[in-house]
């Protein structure tokens, strides 16, 4: 079997490479190599050059990754692709081909994973930390050839263990994760996320939460960061160390559940808007002619809403249904502009108001009964959801158009009364991201 020991360096931002070296190596000694530093065609940052040593200048008459595409096909054809945090390097590899509409696979293994398998009881795992403790030899750290040389050599070591043979043949069992996984994940923390509705924290090595997210298949959701080759997904799971998680039974309590998590824990992967959200409302008036209009405008333009939606789309369509219901007049809903009477594409059942053919009373008693449905929305409202297990009701508390909480109780208990559910609820604030996630569902009560 032949494997290819790789590193390389990139600029950081967008993750171009600027240096790599490759070891081929047939289990027994290092039969090729090649090293090279790369121009990546934009800027090194300060930091980048503080790190690796490499500079704009250094890298100014270096080949471009396709002036050196072929050699790294010709070198990796084959051959199993091994790097210390495999995912990264590879990734970065792939990135570079996939520019030149290039496909570029390999069969992965990654020395962090496996070194974690062979080599337990290690404080850390990162090559420096671990060449100490091993006493390899590291020279040039953070340069592509040094640290490959060392990998070749921790990888040497990991050969002669006395399970080698059966976990590399794990770690390459196409139904395996190994390589997917992030190097310092245990396998069986992510064998016991569920297949269920809920949200998620990854956490770096002091336990603290770098993102939470939210899914209907909690595993499923999770294993697509591991995929994902955005820079932002590659750092995350590269700090990744441990995964924790929190049944929730719907999509919508787990939606309520991310929120506050969010504005919780404040993790640094989970990007906050700082904008303020954009809320759109329906409100009424009468014209001179005593006529009762049901119009829309942003929501911070109407003091006085009947009803406020985050979707301009929503709103028009909310307008059309309490328009049809009510035989309303799409003219005097605003749904129609400059026009001397209605002529809507699809509600065709106005009473004539816009035509004098109905009174002025009896349409307004319709508006007034429609204005009457719209504000019911701010009634006590308890919405049902699926619980987390099949003898659990899941439940969201609204009073008088405030959000309460949410909570679970068991099928068993009797409840008579909304109060009756404040013994299970679990109370969370009110807020604008709150009332743009419950919208939708209370729009279908």
């Amino acid at each position: 079997m032949t494997y290819t020991i790789i590193d390389v360096e990139t600029t950081g931002e967008g993750n171009r490479m600027t240096e790599i070296s490759i070891f081929k190596y047939d289990g027994n000694i290092v039969i090729d190599e090649f090293t090279s530093l790369i121009n990546p065609e934009t800027f090194i940052p300060e930091y980048i050059t503080a790190l690796t040593g490499i500079d704009n200048a250094l890298v100014a008459d270096a080949p471009r990754f396709e002036d050196v595409a072929q050699d790294i096909l010709n070198i990796t054809e084959g051959a199993i692709f091994v790097a210390h945090s495999v995912n990264f390097d590879y990734n970065v590899i792939n990135g570079e081909f996939k520019r030149l509409g290039i496909e570029f696979s390999r069969k992965k293994l990654c020395t962090v994973r496996l070194s974690r398998r062979l080599l337990p009881g290690h404080q850390s795992y990162s090559l420096g930390k671990l060449c100490k403790a091993l006493d390899i030899n590291l020279v040039d750290r953070h340069r592509a050839r040094g640290d490959a040389e060392a990998t070749v050599t921790l990888f040497e070591l990991l050969l002669q263990q006395p399970t080698a043979a059966e976990v590399f043949a794990a770690f390459l069992n196409k139904t395996s994760r190994e390589a997917t996984l992030p190097p310092h994940l245990p396998k069986a923390t992510f064998e016991a996320l569920p297949n269920a509705a809920g949200i998620y924290y990854f956490k770096d090595k002091k336990g603290k939460i770098i993102y939470v997210g939210k899914a209907k298949n909690i595993k499923k959701r999770v294993l697509s960061h591991f995929y994902s080759k955005t820079k932002k997904s590659l750092e995350m799971v590269r700090e990744t160390r441990d995964i924790d998680f929190e049944i929730s039974g719907s999509e919508l309590i787990a939606l309520l559940m991310e929120d506050a998590a969010i504005k919780h824990h404040f993790p640094v992967y989970n990007v906050v808007a700082k904008r303020t959200i954009q809320s759109f409302a329906i409100f009424s008036y009468q014209d001179r002619k005593g006529i009762l209009h049901l119009a829309s405008n942003k929501g911070r333009l109407v003091p006085n809403p009947i009803i406020t939606f985050f979707n301009i789309r929503d709103v028009r369509a909310y307008l059309e249904k309490i328009c049809s219901t009510y035989n309303l007049c799409p003219k005097y809903c605003h749904l129609q502009e400059a026009v001397s009477e209605c002529s809507h594409y699809s509600i065709k059942n106005c009473n004539g108001i816009c035509r004098d053919e109905e009174s002025v009373e009896t349409y307004n008693n319709r508006v007034l009964e429609g204005i009457q449905d719209m504000s019911n929305q701010n009634n006590d409202i308890i919405v049902r959801e699926k619980g987390r297990h099949t003898n659990e009701e899941a439940f969201v508390m609204i009073k008088a158009g405030e959000y309460l909480g949410y909570g679970f109780v068991d099928k068993e208990e009797q409840i008579n009364h909304i109060d009756d559910l404040n013994a299970f609820l679990i109370p969370q604030k009110n807020s604008v991201d709150i009332q743009k996630i419950l919208r939708p569902r209370l729009l279908k009560i």
